[in-house]
């Protein structure tokens, strides 16, 4: 069954005037005013608001108060759920065993998480109307990372800790007030990026710059500068990332109905065209696809610089840094030469995220365990998993390659200018393929994309996967082959030497 939008969505509906003079869907103009409004707001923070101005406790409010209501103008009643799953997360960490208590959390935050993912499904499916889905996604990575810093700072000595784990440690239960402000505050509600409670508690306490004194734990102990560093404005980087991020948005409203992801299900594109058109065509659909979160996420980084979060120290040529808590490095994603870094500069904070409660504490198994967590938290489509799964195959096949192949390129600079440009065609085709059945979130219909381009990429990465160690295990074998041989001649000569001079 299927919902109308207009029956399915319910925000306001006080700007529907707007949403008809520029023929966009309510949701999606609520979203921006919400997002225009908080880019506003968050000025304050930095001026009214500041730490020598004003309290924690009053910028704990503001946060909490206005995300409230940004939450409640673009989700209505459904806005309940916002404050439902953290609200047991709370009750869970409050009373349960700290020892456990981040897998009680991380079980009722996926539990809950799962259920509105599933009503979506039924009532509203293969829709991409704003509904609550996508801030709960961004508050179970909250609850989650909290649950298991706190665990880490009470129950876990700084030595068995990995360096992600230490910066992230909390020895201090949070108060009330200060666990719903971070869970609500308005910077990072609607669109994320997920930050992790030690630097939002160090922000609001004014002690986030580099260098400065971190209020919750382990971190203070690391070695760190301890000059303190004076924030720069960052009107600048606010405008131009502001500009990125509305250009993203006209790329992606005027081209997508161009080169629509559904195209792919026509038996024209199936049959009447060939394997390299269905791959370019792929590649440009995705990376159309891409714009939205292009600009959803570089707004959402704008919001919280306006706010003075997220400066990050210099670089080597002096330039301020506002990238810590930036979700994608666009030029990073599209100019990679391989997958892992495609992978690292696309939805950063969930990486982090992912890393850090999944991926550093799993034994064996780490890439499908982190993989599999990350495909539970995005929902129940078919499309997604299929994804995360091509992920979690392609992740190690691109591990043989770098491991066994690319020593191999890396003799010369003719050669290792070929492999780069390899990789990076064959980054982008992967990229491709990978990810379009996630835009598509259809079984069968990605299946016969799959076929109809003969599972090339999968057999390929099946090859690298079985083949590349072997390859690696050759040339290792025929360099120690000629440093051996070299020895021999070497000691042939010397001994011949040697008999000459007797």
């Amino acid at each position: 069954m299927t919902m109308a939008v207009d029956d399915y969505y319910d925000g306001f509906r006080t700007f529907s005037w707007l949403a008809d003079l520029v023929g966009l869907p309510i949701d999606q103009v609520n979203f921006v005013l919400t997002q225009f409004t908080a880019l506003i707001l968050a000025t304050l923070l930095r001026s009214s608001l500041n730490p020598i101005a004003t309290t924690p406790a009053a910028k704990h409010v503001y946060g909490l108060t206005i995300g409230l209501a940004l939450g409640y103008f673009c989700f209505g009643r459904q806005a309940i759920h916002l404050a439902s799953l953290p609200a047991l997360c709370y009750v869970a960490m409050r009373t349960q065993n700290p020892r456990n208590m981040q897998r009680v959390v991380l079980a009722i935050a996926l539990i809950y998480l799962s259920c509105i993912h599933f009503h979506r499904q039924i009532y509203d499916y293969g829709s991409y109307t704003l509904d609550i889905t996508g801030p709960l996604m961004v508050i179970t990575q909250k609850v989650t990372s909290l649950a298991f810093s706190i665990h880490d700072g009470l129950t876990r000595c700084e030595e068995d800790l990995t360096p992600m784990q230490r910066h992230q440690a909390i020895q201090k239960m949070p108060t009330t007030l200060e666990y719903f402000s971070y869970i609500f505050h308005f910077q990072a509600l609607m669109a994320g990026p997920v930050i992790f409670y030690r630097d939002y508690i160090d922000f609001i306490h004014g002690h986030h710059l580099p260098g400065a004194k971190s209020l919750t734990g382990f971190y203070d102990k690391s070695s760190q500068e301890k000059e303190i560093i004076l924030e720069p404005s960052p009107t600048l980087v606010v405008v131009k990332k502001v500009a990125a991020s509305l250009v993203c948005a006209i790329i992606f409203i005027t081209f997508i109905p161009i080169f629509p992801i559904q195209y792919v299900k026509d038996d024209e594109f199936l049959e009447k065209t060939n394997i390299f058109y269905k791959l370019l065509y792929l590649m440009l659909t995705t990376m159309l696809a891409r714009f939205k979160y292009y600009h959803a996420w570089l707004f959402a980084d704008a919001i919280c610089n306006n706010s003075g979060f997220g400066f990050n120290g210099y670089d080597e040529r002096g330039k301020a840094r506002w990238d810590l808590v930036s979700n994608v490095d666009v030029f990073k994603f599209e100019t990679s030469l391989n997958l892992k870094d495609s992978i690292d500069s696309w939805n950063k904070g969930t990486n982090l995220w992912l890393r850090s409660i999944m991926y550093e504490r799993a034994g064996r198994n780490k890439v499908i365990y982190t993989y599999a967590l990350s495909a539970l938290w995005h929902g129940f489509y078919p499309g997604y998993y299929l994804t995360f799964a091509s992920g979690a195959f392609f992740t190690v096949a691109a591990r043989s390659v770098r491991r066994y192949i690319r020593p191999m390129f890396l003799e010369s600079q003719r050669k290792k200018i070929f492999y780069d440009v390899l990789t990076f065609i064959t980054t982008k085709i992967l990229m491709a393929y990978i990810t379009f059945s996630f835009i598509l979130l259809e079984f069968v219909p990605s299946i016969k994309v799959y076929l109809y381009l003969y599972l090339l990429p999968h057999l390929f990465g099946l090859i690298a996967i079985l083949l590349s160690p072997r390859l690696g295990l050759l040339r290792k074998k025929h360099k120690q082959s000629a440093v051996k041989d070299e020895t021999n001649l070497a000691e042939a000569v010397s001994n011949g030497n040697a008999y000459k001079t007797m």
